[in-house]
């Protein structure tokens, strides 16, 4: 999964934060419901701007960073 296809960043929108391409909803959203025991299609259903992909988007983008190096984030 090469997450920098479905995640942007735009310093104008979202105060700059990780969000899910074409949408306002940001990747710590999907994170966050996903920790919090959520199904991804419940989040799915909560959120009608995201696609299926955006989910493990997200946790591509997650574990990358796990990694404790710098991940250039496409604009």
């Amino acid at each position: 999964m090469d997450w920098r296809e479905h995640i942007w960043i735009d310093a104008e929108r979202m105060h700059g934060l990780p969000c899910l391409r074409g949408t306002r909803v940001p990747v710590f959203v999907i994170l966050d419901n996903l920790a919090g025991g959520e199904s991804a299609e419940r989040i799915l259903a909560e959120y009608p701007s995201l696609r299926p992909e955006h989910i493990p988007a997200a946790l591509a983008f997650a574990a990358e960073l796990a990694h404790e190096r710098v991940v250039p984030i496409p604009a």
